[in-house]
């Protein structure tokens, strides 16, 4: 008899959480509106709260729906506007989660080289960067960022205005030929 009573309190106690929990259709109408909203054309510039609200959004549908075909896509974006508003260890934090948890997701390649780009424009760690580019190599080298980490692993640390001299000079190495 008691075990009875334990059985249906337990059961009454699921059906309420269930009822509760919002649907995966009330998260992706919330992910609708907030991206509106941070990229209605009224916005000039980002608005860092409704980013960083987005960003949470994102992640809480990955983590409430971990296989549903948007959840890769939603972290991407999550890691996107994270690198954009220079929250950075963020950015590679969620990367690295896309890395790990979706292998097979289209856009896994450009997740990694996009952590070595954060590393060397938005943190200033070179050998990171370099370190992530090179493995980024060696994974995908055929890919279509691969030409993209090479420049950067030969450009890691110059000023413009060494790169402008390099150009420049390149150029009229390549006139005089």
């Amino acid at each position: 008899m008691k075990t009875l009573k334990l059985l249906s309190v337990l059961a009454l106690i699921s059906i309420y959480f269930a009822a509760c929990s919002p649907s995966k259709e009330k998260y992706e109408t919330k992910i609708k509106n907030l991206e509106k909203n941070l990229f209605s054309e009224k916005n000039t510039s980002i608005n860092k709260i409704n980013a960083k609200e987005l960003i949470d959004a994102y992640i809480e549908f990955a983590e409430k729906f971990p296989a549903d075909s948007n959840s890769a896509k939603y972290l991407f974006n999550a890691a996107d506007i994270s690198m954009n508003i220079l929250e950075s260890d963020k950015a590679i934090s969620i990367y690295n989660k896309i890395i790990n948890d979706y292998p097979n997701f289209k856009k896994a390649p450009e997740c990694l080289f996009l952590k070595g780009f954060v590393y060397e424009n938005n943190l200033n760690d070179l050998e990171k960067a370099k370190t992530i580019y090179l493995e980024f190599l060696e994974k995908y080298p055929d890919n279509d960022f691969a030409d993209d980490a090479k420049i950067s692993i030969e450009n890691l640390g110059k000023t413009p205005e060494q790169l402008i001299l390099e150009f420049e000079k390149k150029a009229n190495n390549e006139s005089k030929e």
